[in-house]
Formats: structure tokens, C-alpha cells, sequence
């Protein structure tokens, strides 16, 4: 396999396992720790294991000018998308909170075109309102606006969240280029935790471990290793090969796989309104990671191939 489809499905399995991830976290929390509590865990836990990968992985030395750049990537990547999304989510509907995530790809294509110079395509484009149309439809589909004490504030930081991983995609990208992923991300968690740790450390403390079941502690393991640890790996190494734009679309396949893993648990069911959403979100991630020719490719936009 090319590098390139290596990295697209590092991007595939980041999405499978954070549509799992919306259900196993919902049995975690806030019946056995609160939202705050929770991101100081995975975060924390995410944070220890980079350090002892580090231990076994060659790292390079990060050049003290690209401190301030990483900084950058923990506040809007770690700390602050983390903390917006889950506040948010506490005061809107899990419903609005996921259509909200969905205009990320958006965002990010918006950002890269302004702050990248990143042309924007007409392919590009339509791919990402087909996967917007698709998941709209899916998330909003039969479900009603309930569990919202104060749903603009809580819409408002959701989708504060969702420019704040936008930024967080093209910051990290030039880092992408120069290191070796486990040379910074390292620093990047560190940082972040450092950041969280004001905020979670009281919902933390307040957990009580002994009335926590196997089975809770279990998933909040997959949490921290799979959810945090494992995606954040895979999202770097397909940002090597990737753009921002192309890597932030797999964002729609989310709420997908999470539709799947919960008719498959039987906590929902399968109907023709899902099967044309599925459809639409397919469309779309294809006409955005589709690429052309390298010779066809370079005279359109003018870039090396190999940067793509």
C-alpha cells in the first residue's frame, strides 16, 4: 500500500473508533465521574503513555522556536477544544453538540484557504456539503431537542470547540512536516494536561473509585488508550500524507459509525432515511480524499504533488 492509503486508513479508524467512543463514554459519564474529571483522566493518562512510548521510540530534539507552536497546538487541540466541547455538551443537546461538531471540515477548509493559501475546489466543496447534508440528516433524523438547559450558550461552545480543532489541524501540520510525530506530541499532551489540570483535578478527586464497576473502569481504559492515546497517533501520522481539509471530513463518518455500533448493540434501528444518509457522508469523503492524477493535479493547482 501507498503511504497515502496508509494514512487514509489511519483517518477510517480514527472515525470508527470515536463513533464507538459516543457510546461507551455516555455509560461513564457524569453517573461515575463528571465531564471536567474526565478529560483531566484522559488526558492525563493519555499524557503518561506518550511519555513512555517516548522511552522506546527514537525522538528528535524540538527546536526551542517551535515551542511557542506547540503550545499553540495543546491550547486548541487538547485543553480548550476539549473543555468547550464537553461544557457544551452539558447544556445543549447531544444532537445539536454533534451537528455542530460536523461543520469542522468546514472550518478547516475556510482556514486553510485564508491562512494556508489552500485552494478551494469545487470537488472539495461539494464533497464536504454532501457529507454536511448526509450527517445533518442522520443526527437530526427522529430525535428530538430535549436535555438543553441553555442551549445557546452550550451551541455557542460546541462550535467554539469546533474552530478550535480547525486551528488546531493547520497549526500542527508544519510540526508534522519537520518532527517525527512522538518528538512532539509528547510536549503537545504534557502542555495540555498542565492546562486541564485546573479544571478537572476537583471533579477528579471527587470520583469514588470503590462504587466503580469493572466494567466502567474498562471503558474508561478504552477511553484513554483507543479514544485519546492511539487517535491522536493516528490523525498525526495521516496528517503526514494528508491535508487538513481531507483529514477533518472523516469528522462526518463519526456519527455514522456511531448510528452503526448502536443498531448493531440494538439501541437503535436501521431505516432508509439512515442507508441514503450513509450514502450522502460516503459521497462526500470520497470526493474530498479522491485525487487526480499527479500530472493533471500539479498544472491545476500550480503545488507539488508530494505536498498533497
Amino acid at each position: 500500500m501507498s503511504k497515502r492509503a496508509y494514512a487514509l486508513l489511519a483517518a477510517w479508524t480514527v472515525a470508527l473508533i470515536y463513533g464507538v467512543t459516543f457510546t461507551i463514554a455516555k455509560d461513564v459519564m457524569p453517573k461515575y465521574i463528571d465531564a471536567f474529571g474526565f478529560i483531566f483522566l484522559r488526558v492525563g493518562g493519555s499524557t503518561l503513555l506518550f511519555w513512555l512510548a517516548a522511552l522506546f521510540i527514537k525522538t528528535e530534539k524540538i527546536e526551542r522556536k517551535d515551542f511557542p507552536r506547540i503550545l499553540a497546538a495543546a491550547f486548541f487541540g487538547v485543553a480548550f477544544n476539549m473543555l468547550t466541547f464537553f461544557k457544551g455538551l452539558s447544556y445543549t443537546s447531544p444532537i445539536m453538540g454533534a451537528v455542530l461538531m460536523v461543520t469542522t471540515p468546514m472550518i478547516v477548509l475556510v482556514l486553510s484557504a485564508i491562512i494556508m493559501k489552500e485552494r478551494m475546489k469545487n470537488r472539495k466543496i461539494l464533497g464536504i456539503l454532501l457529507g454536511l447534508a448526509g450527517t445533518v440528516t442522520l443526527i437530526l433524523y427522529g430525535k428530538s431537542m430535549t436535555n438543553a438547559p441553555n442551549a445557546t450558550l452550550g451551541n455557542l461552545l460546541v462550535f467554539v470547540n469546533a474552530v478550535s480543532y480547525g486551528f488546531y489541524l493547520i497549526i500542527v501540520k508544519k510540526l508534522m512536516d519537520k518532527y517525527n510525530a512522538f518528538s512532539f506530541v509528547k510536549w503537545i499532551y504534557l502542555f495540555g494536561f498542565l492546562m486541564v489540570l485546573p479544571f478537572g483535578w476537583g471533579e477528579f478527586q471527587a470520583v469514588d473509585w470503590s462504587s466503580v464497576p469493572t466494567g466502567i473502569l474498562l471503558k474508561i481504559g478504552f477511553v484513554v488508550v483507543f479514544s485519546t492515546f492511539l487517535t491522536y497517533l493516528l490523525n498525526l501520522l495521516s496528517m503526514r500524507e494528508l491535508k487538513p481539509t481531507t483529514v477533518a471530513v472523516f469528522i462526518y463518518l463519526q456519527p455514522f459509525f456511531a448510528t452503526v455500533f448502536a443498531i448493531g448493540l440494538g439501541k437503535d434501528d436501521l431505516s432508509w432515511v439512515k442507508i441514503g444518509s450513509a450514502a450522502l457522508i460516503f459521497a462526500g469523503v470520497y470526493l474530498v480524499i479522491h485525487k487526480k492524477p499527479e500530472v493533471i493535479e500539479e498544472s491545476l493547482t500550480g503545488t507539488d504533488p508530494s505536498q498533497h
